[in-house]
């Protein structure tokens, strides 16, 4: 018998819907808005919750998260009266188990939960435990354990891998764990950047070639895809592959056998392929820029790295890793760090991902050589102002002097209901521009705000405004 939380202000949906669990044998309770639904599955053992997006006190998936993190860390089925795809993408990509329209059959609503409470009984029995190799990936918030669970699936098996996420992520570091973790880790570990392959010598550095192959091919040169041989290629940023050489690539791919320039007999190469992209492949194949047959090849498994902003609880865990790691190198002691220091780059939304903070780290340790303790003086101006803006942003602004003040007092509105009110005027207006720009493209939004698919999926549902999926 399992414990089943439905969230839904629909009192006749519930009704109908806890009958249906009673007569399976499970145990079912109901919640009519998101608060007492929160407030239940934190004090109550629940296996599934059927959580409803459009409630009275908010939308359904902004607290999909939360739920998960409930001790008893049940599974989400989305109930919706309004299908919307990329409602349905944010809700898998947050951690649904399923997404499910109102209008459908009971059945159709039940099937979902039994195929998650078949999922939860394989989950519950004992495996081994996973001891990863994880050099260089720090960090254990939730973001970054989603990655790590991808990280040892794809280590136990010889499937190809997709690792996307914006430039500075950390995309070849989890290649490499890949790589370390998996049965190829005595053999090479083989980089091809792929923004840095000369398209007239891309054939040849890839393949190799035969002594006289072309003009300058003065010795016989072994390509890279044979240097992989029982060991990891690495295709970083495969976004940027000449077109010519995909359809090639695509054949290596298959039979693991091929041709180096000027040579009549094919070699072999088993390798195991792990690439990386900042690019949209789908959006790249749409263009014609990218072969639709190589990327379904690509992403066998696929491991989404979190930007460092959606990530804030792993910073101070990096900065502590690498500023030990900086003093070791440049043999000075190591240094106390003030908690304000912390809170700079905490406050700080890195553009440039783990690799920026990492290297504002080196020269703040740099720029402390002769101080026994790091202060936010010791941290590059953009972030100190960056910190600074934040920190007025979270402060009252004081008493303005009663010459400011309204001829009844009683008549001045909360601070913090004007400060929502601009905030909300000047969201919709951006939104509205922002649809005009991008003639309503969702992923151009994306790129252009700055903001990931879900924060701008939560916005476009605040303010009513739709896009394109």
């Amino acid at each position: 018998m399992a414990n089943i939380l439905i969230i839904d202000d629909d009192d006749r949906l519930c009704d109908l819907l806890s009958s249906r669990l009673r007569k399976m044998g499970h145990h079912s309770n109901m919640a009519h808005t998101l608060a007492d639904g929160l407030r239940k599955v934190l004090l109550q053992e629940t296996d599934v919750v059927f959580l409803d997006v459009m409630m009275p006190d908010g939308f359904g998936l902004n607290v999909l998260p939360q739920i998960k993190k409930a001790p008893s860390a049940p599974d989400v089925i989305i109930i919706t009266g309004v299908g919307d795809p990329s409602g349905a993408e944010l809700a898998i990509k947050s951690g649904a188990w399923g997404y499910v329209e109102k209008g459908s059959s009971i059945n159709n609503m039940i099937l979902p939960l039994t195929r998650a409470l078949e999922y939860r009984e394989e989950k519950r029995a004992p495996k081994p435990p996973a001891v990863l190799k994880r050099q260089n990936i720090i960090g254990s918030s939730p973001q970054i354990q989603t990655c790590l669970n991808k990280l040892a699936q794809a280590a136990s098996s010889e499937a190809n891998v997709l690792i996307t996420g914006e430039t500075g992520t950390g995309k070849e570091v989890f290649a490499r764990a890949i790589h370390d973790n998996s049965s190829q880790s005595n053999n090479n570990f083989v980089v091809v950047d792929c923004t840095a392959l000369p398209e007239s010598l891309v054939e040849s550095i890839l393949f190799g070639h035969a002594k006289g192959a072309y003009t300058s091919a003065d010795k016989t040169h072994e390509g890279l895809i044979l240097d992989a041989d029982g060991g990891t290629l690495f295709l970083d940023e495969v976004g940027e592959l000449p077109l010519t050489m995909q359809k090639a690539f695509l054949r290596v791919l298959q039979e693991h056998r091929f041709r180096p320039l000027g040579m009549t007999k094919e070699l072999k190469s088993d390798f195991r392929l792990v690439v990386a992209t900042n690019r949209d492949l789908d959006k790249l194949v749409q263009n014609g820029e990218f072969r639709q047959d190589l990327l379904f090849r690509l992403r066998t498994l696929t491991i989404e790295l979190p930007p460092l902003r959606e990530r804030a609880a792993d910073i101070r865990d990096i900065a502590l890793y690498h500023i030990t790691k900086f003093c070791a190198r440049y043999g000075i002691g190591m240094k106390g760090v003030q908690p304000e220091f912390f809170e700079a780059l905490e406050s700080y939304n890195w553009p440039g991902n783990v690799r920026e903070l990492v290297n504002t780290l080196e020269t703040a340790v740099t720029e402390a050589r002769h101080d026994h303790t790091l202060f936010p003086n010791h941290l590059p101006l953009e972030i100190r102002i960056q910190a600074a803006r934040s920190s007025v942003l979270n402060e009252n602004l004081g008493d303005p002097g009663s010459e400011m003040l309204p001829e009844s007092a009683a008549a001045l509105p909360k601070l913090r209901e004007v400060r929502l009110q601009a905030v909300n005027e000047a969201e919709e207006r951006y939104l509205r521009d922002l649809a005009l720009v991008t003639k309503r493209d969702f992923s151009d939004a994306c790129r252009i705000a700055g903001l990931s698919r879900s924060q701008l999926y939560n916005l476009i549902k605040k303010h009513g405004l739709s896009f394109s999926g």
